[in-house]
């Protein structure tokens, strides 16, 4: 039965919160403090999980102020749009910020992309909006933008050398409209009129990590890292860093859990939350560990870190908080500390290992395997642990061959 301002009026509280329904989801929650909230149960446009939005307080919002809310909400959900992660947007954007402003719509895309991505994928998809988007066009409606708009933000990044995140920004930004005309707040996406506005990037010279591949310079790098006058866990994560040649993220999260140093194969095993993986996959049970096989030098630098860190969580805590592992750009001050700067980071051992394993006559599917590299075609298929004996053998040698690096003067 439909609500009544006489049935509201006459609602008393009792010991715990009683719904007077009215219909549509709509409800009136009557709390034992004497407090009358209106709520509104829905259904999420996307996921079709409940979820309730508050509309007010009565007597400030009266019956049928929260019935004209129902109906608006209503419509953005017949629309594709959830009123609540709507409401959110708002209140991110500022409560000065028009409705459907370009702002207001791209925050709400990013809620309803952000359960398919990683935190650290979310965190870069908002924050080159906000610094490339909102400050020009955030306060803008949506449907009010063009193509001038649009090609001004991506020609300023353009301009400034930063020719791939202006394709980013560009994509981002036609994304974010196709969204607003799927829900009703754009006619259509000015944004892919652009797509040809910039140089392809077929044309960009790839621009590699700074790396070193010469022998001698690598011996040359292998000697200052042994020099190296900072914290013992760094010195030992730079140690290990080029026998290992796992991404920096690796190495810095790495935790003792991870490690089998008994037995007769001493292996690292970095689960998927580490890994460079989609994050379905990341969270997928059945996702496997890479495996990182550790040779004898690996092995005698674990154990004499063990004794410093072994009792914490991680291989490297932090300086600030051994309660955290230690920051992402720990190894690539620490090289430049050594006089490497612009000459190698961390990202740069692994593409030292992968040119000179190959050099060193290693088959490139092993080789790929090691590196955590995804094999496209029928060759992806076969399960990678295939190559477990082979890779294992190649650690070693691969250790062998830097320890020769280090302790040969090449001339």
């Amino acid at each position: 039965m439909a609500l009544t301002d006489v049935a509201i009026r006459k609602a008393k509280p009792g010991a715990k919160p009683a719904k007077m329904t009215d219909g549509g989801g709509l409800y009136l929650l009557v709390r034992p403090d004497g407090g009358k909230w209106w709520r509104l149960d829905y259904r999420r446009p996307v996921t079709g999980k409940r979820n309730t939005l508050s509309l007010g307080t009565y007597p400030d919002v009266g019956l049928a102020d929260a019935r004209a809310r129902r109906e608006a909400a209503r419509k953005q959900i017949a629309a594709g749009i959830d009123p609540g992660e709507h409401r959110k947007a708002e209140k991110t954007a500022g409560k000065n910020r028009a409705a459907n402003s370009f702002e207001v719509v791209a925050r709400e895309w990013l809620q309803v992309r952000k359960p398919g991505w990683t935190d650290k994928n979310f965190d870069k998809e908002q924050a080159r909006l906000e610094n490339h988007a909102f400050p020009y066009i955030g306060g803008k409606p949506v449907a009010s933008l063009g193509v001038a708009d649009i090609r001004q933000l991506i020609e300023r990044v353009s301009k400034a050398g930063h020719l791939e995140q202006a394709h980013r920004l560009r994509f981002e930004i036609s994304r974010v409209f196709k969204y607003a005309v799927a829900t009703g707040r754009a006619e259509r996406d000015p944004a892919a009129d652009l797509s040809e506005a910039l140089p392809s990037r077929r044309d960009m010279v790839k621009q590699r990590y700074p790396t070193i591949t010469d022998p001698k310079r690598v011996g040359d790098l292998l000697r200052a890292i042994d020099g190296f006058t900072g914290t013992f866990p760094v010195a030992c994560a730079l140690k290990l860093a080029p026998m290992w040649f796992c991404r920096p993220g690796e190495i810095r999260m790495a935790e003792w859990a991870h490690f089998e140093l008994e037995g007769d194969n001493p292996t690292y095993r970095v689960p998927p939350p580490n890994r460079k993986l989609r994050k379905k996959e990341k969270e997928n049970p059945d996702t496997p560990a890479h495996v990182i096989s550790l040779a004898t030098q690996a092995v005698a630098i674990l154990r004499e870190l063990s004794a410093l860190t072994g009792r914490g969580r991680y291989l490297f805590p932090g300086a600030r908080d051994p309660k955290r592992h230690m920051s992402d750009g720990a190894i690539n001050a620490a090289l430049a500390r050594i006089g490497f700067k612009d000459e190698m980071v961390g990202h740069g051992f692994r593409h030292l290992a992968s040119t000179q394993l190959r050099e060193l006559g290693w088959p490139r599917e092993v080789v790929e395997a090691q590196l955590s590299h995804k094999v496209a075609g029928t060759e992806g298929v076969y399960n990678m642990a295939e190559y477990l004996p082979k890779r294992r053998e190649m650690m070693q040698v691969w250790a062998d061959y830097l320890e020769g690096l280090r302790t040969s003067m090449i001339q």
